[in-house]
């Protein structure tokens, strides 16, 4: 019990089943001034609804003060208070266990069954890179990021269609998108043999165009679906063409042979099963009608199409500040990278785009700025993109920002191992041999004055946290649940449509980096950073907010040891680690690569 990962939602769960049957009580805490004193909250009005007059029995404040299970965050304490009970957890005990398993809280909370298959099919992908418009660049990189969500979390994952476009390859390997690439299309010989059976050939008396094979009525099987599925009442007739059988013919060639590397049992084996397989069509809402007509087509003339088929409905992207009435997808990439290069000269110095070593950083800062553009909205919102922003680390909810926190955790570890080869500092210790205890900035009572399982909080001498637990139990602890709901696809529940969470992850990297970014600006971590001006004098030197934004350019400082100071340098270091690798995790999630410097 002692190894297993805590978890949030296994507090919680325990915290509401303490309190007896019935509906949830207990809230987590995430505001720096709740924090201070409380990390978790019963309300008052809730509680009035389970006891009367609110009042929790005194056993059971016992119960909660002295609550134990898998998974389950160490209590330190548990008191009624003017907002409701609260309870604090033992915070040197939920460092330690955290911070001795740092990998394990980068992976999802609940993995997925064995054998879970997921098709997506991303209908934008068929049309040609100069052509692609931003509501279909958002399906695009929302099935990407999903993908990569579904894949973390166990699922196998098949990506419909193969792009052969070689410039939409080009382009996709741009924006990091990884999508399957195919030489030729899939075979529509048995498809175009069961349409044939199926059409009405007779186009009122006139010949039909060439790739057109005829007319399908599918209003009997729109009415056999039912009204609640959510297919349009306007569904009557799809005019069959060549075209679109090869598309049937792909995503079925899609559902019944999956590769070999997708998952042990599964690879080219049909008799699994496609009712076991999940298809979602992620398209934009003016494809919607186009792809409803799709997925009636392939029960028409499939017999053992999916029966599982949903659709992600991808909200309409309105710009303002374009250059044209319209933009493409390839023009927005290169208006968003010129900023960036424009940006980095103003910062830097120079025309750094000509320069080899800049290319690298300024293509993954202009993928980072679009995604987080793309994806910091609900999927099934409408979106809104400023293009007349400017690109700047100053901005605290771009993808630019994300990047340079990024580049400033790798600065600090490069430091640090800098100055140890330097013998500034000592070599990292093993983490069992670390006094966590030394992380409890947030309140000037140490915590060791505390009793264990005490009803009375300390009502004086609270100071602002420092915000070491903010970081760990707002970013760190959470984050596998996190990971988990990004992948969460309510397949089960009626209708035809699906939502997806792929807005949470950049938000939550976003805040991440707010927290990460206060923290860093106010504690030193590695000591007092010393440089050599011209005259060979050594001047202290601390990194003030307003000149964070050169932090990471920066030539590497020397530092000045404080040997005193050691215990909890390593420990902070551990805890920034921790950050660094959650940071990173969700960064691959996005398909982002993190930089060093910016």
């Amino acid at each position: 019990m002692a190894t297993r990962r805590l978890g949030v939602g296994e507090t919680l769960g325990a915290l509401n089943a303490a309190l007896g049957p019935g509906s949830t009580v207990w809230i987590k805490e995430t505001r720096a001034r709740h924090l201070r004193s409380r990390d978790f909250l019963a309300p008052h009005r809730a509680l009035q609804a389970r006891f009367d007059d609110g009042q929790v029995p005194e056993h059971l404040l016992h119960v909660l003060a002295c609550l134990q299970g898998p998974g389950v965050a160490p209590v330190l304490r548990c008191a009624p208070t003017p907002a409701g009970l609260s309870l604090q957890l033992q915070r040197p005990a939920v460092f330690e266990r955290v911070l001795s398993a740092v990998a394990a809280y980068a992976t999802p909370a609940s993995p997925a069954l064995p054998g879970q298959r997921v098709l997506l099919h991303c209908p934008a992908l068929r049309s040609s890179a100069c052509a692609l418009r931003l509501s279909q660049l958002r399906t695009v990189l929302v099935a990407d990021h999903l993908a990569r969500a579904l894949r973390a979390h166990g699922v196998c994952v098949r990506l419909v269609p193969a792009v052969q476009d070689p410039h939409m390859l080009t382009f996709l390997q741009q924006l990091r998108v990884d999508w399957p690439a195919a030489p030729e299309r899939a075979s529509s010989h048995t498809l175009r043999s069961h349409a044939l059976e199926e059409l009405t050939s007779a186009h009122d008396g006139r010949t039909l165009s060439p790739g057109i094979l005829g007319r399908l009525c599918l209003k009997e099987l729109v009415e056999e679906q039912g009204r609640t599925a959510g297919y349009d009442p306007n569904l009557n007739n799809c005019l069959v063409t060549e075209d679109l059988l090869s598309v049937l013919a792909e995503l079925q060639e899609a559902l019944w042979h999956w590769p070999e590397d997708s998952h042990p049992g599964l690879a080219g084996a049909p008799d699994t099963g496609t009712d076991s397989c999940l298809v979602v069509h992620v398209v934009s809402c003016e494809e919607e009608f186009q792809q409803q007509k799709l997925d009636l087509l392939w029960r028409k003339l499939v017999d053992k199409a999916p029966l599982r088929q949903k659709h992600l409905i991808c909200g309409p992207v309105k710009v303002t500040g374009a250059p044209g009435p319209l933009m493409t997808a390839p023009e927005y990439y290169k208006f968003r990278h010129a900023q960036v290069c424009k940006a980095s000269a103003l910062k830097h110095g120079g025309d750094l785009a000509q320069d080899p070593g800049w290319t690298e950083i300024f293509g993954v800062l202009s993928v980072a700025t679009i995604k987080f553009e793309m994806l910091s909205t609900a999927p099934q919102s409408q979106l809104f993109l400023a293009l007349a922003d400017n690109i700047s680390t100053k901005g605290t909810k771009s993808g630019t920002f994300v990047m340079y926190n990024c580049a400033r955790l790798t600065t600090l570890f490069e430091s640090y191992k800098c100055s140890t080869e330097q013998g500034l500092y000592p070599t990292f210790p093993p983490v069992s041999s670390l006094d966590f205890s030394l992380l409890h900035d947030e309140v000037s009572v140490p915590p060791s004055s505390w009793h264990k399982g005490s009803l009375d909080f300390p009502s004086q001498h609270l100071s602002p946290p420092q915000g070491e637990w903010l970081l760990l139990f707002n970013n760190i602890l959470p984050f596998p649940d996190l990971l988990s709901q990004t992948a969460m696809l309510d397949c089960t529940a009626p209708g035809l449509h699906i939502t997806a969470h792929t807005e949470m992850m950049c938000k939550f990297l976003v805040q991440l980096s707010m927290d990460f970014s206060s923290y860093y600006n106010r504690v030193h971590i590695l000591g007092v950073s010393t440089q050599h001006n011209r005259l060979g004098r050594a001047e202290r030197y601390r990194v003030k907010t307003k000149e964070a934004e050169d932090e990471t350019s920066r030539p590497l400082l020397f530092q000045e040891p404080r040997p005193h100071r050691f215990g909890q340098m390593f420990v902070r270091l551990q805890l920034l680690r921790a950050v660094r690798e959650v940071l990173h995790t969700g960064l691959a999630m996005l398909g982002i690569p993190p930089l060093s410097h910016i």
